[in-house]
């Protein structure tokens, strides 16, 4: 897989510990962030392919951030993380810029597929604007 540098937003700090455990395992240039506001801190300082966001997060939640990252950061591309009573909210993601939505808990393999699939549109997205 490419060299890309992905973000991986979620309150659930052992969730969030064990993805990025996992994607770094696979030689992912990945970070983590436990909050909405953290995560646009993280990208005021530095650039990202592909965030992976979760929807139900205390404080600025998944929409609202997403939002804000599609704001300051139009092209990068954004996996919503949804729980089973939240795919409303993945849609609605989708709806205001997401790449996709994937329900958790979420199978590795499609979760890198996914973020592979996101990377490819962004480089696609980028092509067309330079």
């Amino acid at each position: 897989m490419d060299k890309f540098r992905v973000l991986v937003v979620d309150d659930e700090q052992d969730f969030l510990e064990t993805i990025i455990k996992r994607l770094q395992a696979r030689n992912i240039n990945v970070k983590g962030a436990e909050s909405g506001t953290k995560a646009l801190e993280l990208m005021a300082q530095q650039d990202f392919d592909v965030v992976i966001l979760d929807v139900k997060m205390p404080g600025m939640d998944g929409i609202e951030t997403l939002r804000e990252m599609k704001k300051r950061k139009p092209l990068v591309e954004v996996i919503m993380l949804t729980g089973h009573a939240s795919v409303e909210s993945g849609i609605q993601g989708m709806q205001l810029g997401a790449f996709d939505y994937v329900m958790k808990p979420v199978a590795l393999d499609e979760l890198l597929e996914k973020m592979r699939q996101a990377y490819e549109r962004k480089l696609i997205q980028e092509g067309q604007t330079q």
